[in-house]
């Protein structure tokens, strides 16, 4: 089993499931670009590992000169191999990446609200179904009325965690717009728009705590009732 974050990623070498969640999280990222309004697209990602799904996106997008990004990760190593690709892409002066604490919301200000609002790999790493939705009431701080939000979650053979995630996003002022689930079934993703009006970005709070590791990542950390 992967022993840190950074070993983690390196399954996306090799592991389907996470392959086609990737190729769908990046669809739903074009389509987000694709329908946003001319002008300057403001895109933040939380626990962005290194940022391959939005880098990965934007390297065959028309629209990726428009894009100012700030991206926020905790782990050094992934930090690092994301800037260099950041650099190779040619998009330094447009795309920062932050080594911080994805919880705190100091490391979004000045990047919010954002028009796009990636929290992928998330939500199976929260403690239980309490924090998920302090987490989803939590992203009007980062967002404005319209923002897309895109996000994933892990499934269970038993249980379709996912649509506990739709629930409480419906009761948060969201809409969807999509949902895929993978080809193996086991991984789910989303894409829904903010319709309330946003909230002011306050110094230092703790939008959720992140409860996961890479041992556990495979497996949801917290049951739910499936609703």
């Amino acid at each position: 089993m992967p022993k840190d974050w950074f070993e983690w990623h390196d399954l996306y070498n090799s592991e389907p499931k996470l392959q086609q969640r990737l190729q769908i999280v990046r669809e739903y990222i074009s389509h987000s670009l694709d329908v946003s309004l001319p002008g300057i697209i403001r895109v933040v990602s939380v626990c962005a590992g290194d940022g391959r799904d939005l880098l990965g996106t934007l390297s065959k997008h028309p629209r990726a000169k428009d894009v100012y990004a700030r991206l926020v990760e905790l782990d050094p190593k992934l930090v690092e191999r994301g800037k260099l690709a950041i650099e190779s892409a040619g998009l330094a002066k447009q795309i920062e990446f932050v080594n911080g604490d994805a919880t705190n919301s100091s490391n979004y200000a000045g990047a919010v609200p954002a028009d796009i609002v990636i929290v992928c790999g998330i939500f199976g790493n929260l403690a239980d179904e309490a924090e998920l939705n302090r987490l989803l009431r939590n992203l009007s701080l980062l967002s404005k009325k319209g923002s897309l939000i895109i996000w994933t979650r892990g499934e269970t053979k038993d249980i379709r965690h996912s649509d506990t995630v739709r629930k409480l996003l419906r009761e948060a002022d969201f809409e969807e717009v999509s949902f895929k689930l993978t080809p193996t079934g086991d991984m789910a993703v989303g894409l829904h728009r903010y319709l309330g009006e946003g909230s002011a970005l306050l110094e230092n709070q703790q939008l959720f705590v992140f409860s996961g590791t890479p041992n556990r990542a495979a497996q949801p950390v917290f049951q739910t009732s499936g609703e």
